[in-house]
């Protein structure tokens, strides 16, 4: 018999493949997608639409959310959307509305305010109109927060930064680095204060943590130094020389571009830039993305891995924009189904078509793979 062993043997002794999960969506697809949710939330004030919204949401979070630390952030934006729905209410209870109405839930004490105080009042009454406006204004701010939520649980932060242009290449490693370093630190001190419980000494107070403190200090020089030294051999910081027009050139369209990405979202988001909005918005996108193209001429660098854009994540992307521009399109078709009035108080209804589009927001839970099943 020879030094292998029989066939048999050796086919035992040979370790098996583990399996290899499926490649995940590029990130920057879930946000895209989370932001066209946001964006579709802020067409309307419909409490059955806004629900809906944050149905599909939730859905897709819970079947598309890998298993990892970053991914349990969702639950902490649905408290603080709560939280800012019922804070929305308690100002509308406590400092009045300028919502007037005629049914009156409940009298409260009113304080007197000075006179250059006119428009602002402590207590009075308390109408079902006010309310009702106020719920349905927390209730989409509180969509919007959901949205960003979704967006931080699917998407992997690291990932995310990675794939940031040339332009922004040292913010992103900076912002990597962090990421990377804080878990660190608090893994250091929690073996820190471990080491010194089991050898009886204090890990509370000043002293303790003084002398806690010095040690991960000193934990967190040494890989700061030691990365430091491997980004330098690397190259890090190296720049390219451009002439001095393409960089005159890229700072104009980024500042342009990013100007007119702040005045388009005002106009989207407020009733008389209906207009001019949707302009300035893509005008200005167009400016700073080609801005960030110039920009990172000046960063000559290569990518190890880097995610590509597949077709699910063109699908992903297709589902959120398509119920931003079907939600749009309801708005100034049918305003009065997306904005229930609240003087006088009527019951929202609820549209049929806008919620048939809500619904196509659900195709990212259908054409990704699950991150926890391996392929």
């Amino acid at each position: 018999m020879g030094a292998g062993g029989t066939p048999q043997r050796r086919a035992a002794q040979t370790p098996r493949p583990q399996p290899q999960r499926r490649a995940q969506p590029h990130p920057g697809a879930w946000w895209l997608w989370s932001l066209s949710l946001g964006t579709a939330a802020t067409r309307t004030t419909n409490p059955l639409l806004l629900t809906l919204l944050i149905t599909v949401s939730a859905y897709v979070v819970a079947t598309r959310r890998p298993n990892t630390p970053w991914s349990r952030s969702y639950g902490a934006f649905v408290k603080l959307a709560l939280a800012v729905l019922l804070i929305r209410l308690l100002f509308a209870t406590l400092l009045g509305s300028p919502i007037p109405g005629t049914h009156t839930l409940l009298t409260l004490p009113e304080v007197p305010l000075p006179a250059w105080a006119q428009g602002i009042r402590l207590g009075g009454e308390v109408t079902a109109e006010a309310l009702t406006f106020a719920l349905y204004d927390g209730l989409k701010l509180a969509t919007l927060l959901i949205c960003v939520g979704a967006a931080n649980a699917l998407a992997s932060p690291s990932r995310l930064l990675k794939s940031l242009p040339g332009a922004l290449y040292e913010m992103g490693v900076a912002v990597v680095v962090a990421l990377t370093f804080a878990p660190h630190l608090i893994a250091d001190v929690q073996r820190l204060r471990a080491a010194r419980r089991l050898r009886g000494r204090p890990d509370n107070g000043i002293r303790g943590l003084l002398q806690v403190g010095l040690p991960v200090l000193e934990g967190a020089l040494e890989r700061s130094v030691s990365l430091a030294a491997a980004m330098d051999a690397r190259g890090y910081g190296r720049t390219a020389q451009v002439p001095t027009a393409v960089r005159r050139t890229t700072a104009a369209l980024t500042l342009g571009g990013l100007l007119g990405v702040c005045a388009g979202t005002y106009g989207l988001l407020t009733a008389e830039g209906e207009t001019y909005g949707a302009p300035v918005l893509l005008l200005g996108l167009a400016a700073a993305l080609a801005g960030l193209r110039l920009g990172g001429r000046r960063s000559p660098r290569t990518r190890y891995r880097p995610d590509r854009w597949d077709v699910r994540a063109w699908l992903v992307v297709a589902s959120g924009v398509a119920v931003a521009a079907l939600l749009t399109l309801a708005a100034a078709r049918d305003p009065a189904a997306l904005h229930p009035g609240v003087v006088p108080l009527v019951a929202p209804t609820f549209p049929v078509w806008p919620a048939a589009a809500i619904l196509l927001g659900l195709l990212p839970a259908f054409v990704t793979p699950d991150p926890k099943e391996p392929s």
